[in-house]
């Protein structure tokens, strides 16, 4: 299958809504893992640049990594929930821990940071911790917010980050920026996703 190829209705009805298609919820981290081993995430889809991608990603999630995480990842898991109460204070973005599967496909998956509802548009909430000075979002965490907005049939995501200097946080609030959903790439990111559980169902 080509990602080139036409783009087709990703469902014949329409969606249920996202808070009728969780599937775990991170407070329960055995079920969240369970549930996300299986599938494909937007940690994952942050990889999937091609068909390489696509076998490497396959063989970890089947055999594992080993990876535990190391000062950065810990450092994000401890600043995440100032963040999301900034976001929550600033922009009205409701934490969240759920994990979502898109409508008409079980194994396509997400936990955004956050979301909010404006009458009948979602809006998501993606929030990150970097060492580094970004100019724009990096293109892998653009590929986690499409595949966010494409499971959960949101409109957009604010990206919100914290930049620190030795764990410092730098500025006195984060910085953000709104994405727009995309559909071209929601389209090509879905194509190499479904190479993915094909590539897992095959091993």
């Amino acid at each position: 299958m080509s990602a080139l190829q036409p783009m087709l209705p990703l469902w014949d009805e329409p969606p249920a809504h996202h808070t009728e298609r969780i599937v775990a919820d991170a407070t329960n981290r055995v079920a969240w893992l369970k549930a996300r081993a299986g599938g494909v995430t937007a940690t994952d889809v942050a990889r999937l640049t091609g068909d390489h991608a696509v076998r490497v990603l396959a063989i970890e999630k089947l055999l594992g990594t080993g990876f535990s995480g190391n000062a950065y990842t810990q450092h994000g898991r401890l600043r995440e929930p100032e963040i999301a109460h900034w976001a929550r204070r600033v922009y009205g973005m409701q934490p969240s821990s759920a994990l979502f599967h898109a409508a008409g496909q079980k194994l396509h998956l997400a936990t955004p940071d956050g979301l909010r509802e404006r009458g009948s548009v979602l809006e998501l909430c993606e929030i990150k911790t970097t060492s580094s000075t970004w100019r724009r979002v990096p293109r892998p965490y653009l590929r986690q917010v499409w595949w966010q907005q494409y499971v959960l049939g949101a409109e957009r995501t604010l990206v919100v980050w914290e930049q620190h200097d030795r764990f410092v946080p730098v500025g006195a609030e984060p910085e953000v920026r709104w994405v727009d959903r995309d559909e071209s790439e929601i389209h090509r990111l879905v194509v190499l996703a479904d190479r993915l559980l094909d590539a897992m169902q095959r091993r």
